[in-house]
């Protein structure tokens, strides 16, 4: 499916990609609007309001915001997520690949909406810092990646060539903005929250496992432990 030897950049999202999107479906849509509700207390039918006002915020700065979220709501967001941080977790064979990737040497950038904030509590929890070469939050950058000037900026300060960059990502809005961009090689992802339902990508090819984009010369041991044993 890739030819590996075209590709100089690997571009990864987190959220969905490397990490189950569970955490961040039960935090912003449950837990959150449950514990606002608790906080402040207020009749339960403000839950639905808290996540209608959350979803009014989709694919801006302020949708990935911990701060801008506290600030609005009136509650330490932080705080909130250590309260269900039991559920950050890897996705499937997500280390393998990460291994393998670094060991066959493409450079490899996350790129992710994710703020400092939610990488600090992430990162150590996950082990992703020892297999990247480089961590860049479009927080950083002013603008989300669903924003073509997000590219620009990201070539500033991570120069790649868009002809021989992968880039993989589960949003569908972002690897649109990516193809718009020019980076040739996009993968997107069949079930980001492994507790909902496969999606179908109509314009992208969608990974259920990364060890189907391994190359086929790989050793037979190293393709048996990264497929996993059956």
């Amino acid at each position: 499916m890739i030819d590996w030897r075209a590709i100089d950049t690997v571009l990864l999202d987190m959220d969905g990609t490397l990490l189950d999107l569970h955490f961040d479906s039960h935090f912003w849509l449950e837990h959150l609007p449950r514990r606002y509700v608790e906080l402040h207390r207020l009749d339960d039918a403000t839950q639905e309001r808290v996540r209608a006002r959350i979803i009014r915020e989709k694919g801006t700065l302020n949708w990935y915001s911990l701060a801008y979220w506290s600030r609005e709501l009136g509650v330490d967001v932080l705080t909130l997520k250590r309260e269900v941080q039991h559920l950050i977790g890897l996705r499937s064979d997500a280390l393998d690949f990460l291994k393998w990737l670094k060991s066959a040497h493409p450079r490899v950038v996350l790129a992710t909406n994710a703020d400092r904030e939610s990488l600090a509590l992430k990162l150590p929890l996950t082990g992703l810092e020892a297999y990247l070469d480089a961590i860049v939050s479009s927080a950083d950058l002013g603008v989300p990646k669903e924003a073509q000037a997000f590219w620009f900026a990201l070539q500033e300060v991570e120069p790649f060539d868009p002809a021989r960059t992968l880039f993989i990502d589960d949003n569908v809005s972002v690897l649109e903005s990516a193809r718009e961009f020019g980076i040739r090689h996009l993968l997107g992802i069949k079930q980001p929250d492994s507790t909902r339902p496969e999606k179908e990508l109509e314009e992208f090819i969608a990974l259920d496992r990364f060890a189907t984009i391994l190359p086929r010369e790989l050793p037979r041991e190293a393709r048996r432990d990264a497929e996993g044993e059956a």
